[in-house]
């Protein structure tokens, strides 16, 4: 199939900045398709077939698949593969059957006018995504560049910085970049009250904290209080070691099997942007510590089941690891597990029952791995000193899939 589909980045200057290339896909095609800003950058003398993007774009993709053969090219902002929509294209149509032409992305262009170094800034998108993704890259220093959504997005990540203890943060909102238009808008989180702000913006934040917050790690063990529960929490010292066995990778998957408030889940995903998980809790009253916390601790997409395992396990994407942090005493639960992970992925399971634990000695009997006591005890206070107060021990379970 030769390349019937081209994905051509376009900056605020329009038709007249492309490359020769550029211009040549976008002259030869006859279906132009992107939205209502970019269609209208065409000559009003233009009679070619034009698609503007539906809502849900999903419907326009649909429709330029079955345009297979015919010569498609699609105006996009900036760079395409940069949160664009080449991204979402190359996911369904073979990168053979495609010429993607980039123009410098709202990245691009907001380090060389800030001066920044591209590779030392963090950098997300809130077009169509919740405030919540933004909560794991705010951290004292951190330079941050966000493609907005609208006009309204620079208040709303003011108005998060500052309830998250970073209220003196610096914002600096670029308009129109790289056209006649362009113009840039500065202010501080906690005094922010602009409001006519373009709704073409990228938000540029150099993150000062107050000097009272929690600062939370984005290594495994974050501090108990971070998290709303009922008391189903794996404590912090366990919570550490079960991540470290876990070993989450970047782009792996997790199965939380008994996951409490999501404490394993959520952490398991901050550890990477790419590593995600499904948590599986059969008590309805937890399900909102589960969404509570992974919205707090920036994991939105965190996948929640509400459900018993292992019924509710049928069907799953096959997991790279899995962690069983309750119901190890039901019947069939590791053989679903064990058959569903995927080859080399990882199991871990605690227990802090003497039925839960003979139930990892049959396991570790069947199949294998490594069987650990964690015995961990805390200073409180006893009259007018110190005692150590032990928390309840956990064995633990490792086995690796061959």
């Amino acid at each position: 199939m030769h390349k019937w589909l081209s994905v051509v980045g376009i900056g605020e200057d329009g038709l007249p900045g492309l490359s020769q290339v550029a211009s040549k896909l976008v002259e030869r095609a006859e279906v132009l398709v992107g939205g209502s800003r970019h269609l209208s950058m065409l000559p009003e003398n233009d009679t070619r077939k034009k698609i503007i993007w539906s809502s849900p774009i999903v419907i326009s993709v649909e429709e330029i698949i079955q345009r297979r053969g015919q010569s498609v090219c699609i105006l996009a902002s900036g760079d395409p593969m940069c949160f664009g929509i080449g991204v979402t294209l190359t996911r369904r149509i073979p990168i053979t059957e495609i010429t993607i032409i980039p123009a410098p992305s709202a990245f691009s262009l907001a380090c060389s006018r800030l001066g920044w170094a591209l590779q030392e800034v963090e950098t997300l998108s809130l077009a169509a995504r919740p405030i919540s993704v933004l909560h794991p890259i705010i951290y004292p220093g951190a330079r941050l560049l966000i493609l907005s959504e609208g006009r309204n997005t620079p208040t709303i990540v003011a108005q998060t910085l500052a309830n998250r203890g970073f209220g003196r943060s610096k914002i600096t909102v670029l308009e129109y970049m790289g056209g006649h238009r362009e113009n840039i808008v500065e202010g501080i989180a906690q005094e922010w009250t602009t409001t006519q702000v373009a709704s073409l913006n990228t938000i540029a934040v150099e993150c000062i904290a107050d000097a009272d917050i929690l600062q939370l790690p984005r290594i495994a063990g974050l501090p108990d209080i971070a998290y709303h529960h009922d008391g189903q929490l794996t404590k912090r010292e366990v919570r550490a070691i079960t991540l470290a066995a876990l070993a989450p990778i970047p782009g792996q998957m997790l199965w939380d099997i008994g996951a409490g408030c999501g404490s394993i889940s959520v952490e398991w995903m901050r550890t990477h942007p790419r590593c995600w998980a499904i948590a599986i809790e059969q008590n309805e009253s937890r399900l909102n510590y589960i969404i509570d916390n992974a919205a707090t601790l920036g994991t939105p997409n965190l996948r929640i089941i509400n459900g018993k395992a292992p019924a509710v396990l049928q069907g799953l994407e096959p997991p790279d690891a899995v962690f069983i942090g309750g119901g190890i005493t039901v019947e069939g639960l590791f053989d679903t597990c064990w058959q569903a992970l995927r080859k080399g992925g990882r199991l871990v399971a605690n227990a802090v029952t003497v039925e839960s634990e003979q139930k990892l000695i049959e396991w570790h009997n069947q199949v294998g791995g490594s069987l650990s006591r964690i015995a961990i005890q805390r200073a409180q206070p006893v009259g007018k000193f110190l005692g150590w107060k032990p928390m309840v021990p956990v064995t633990q379970w490792v086995v690796v899939k061959e």
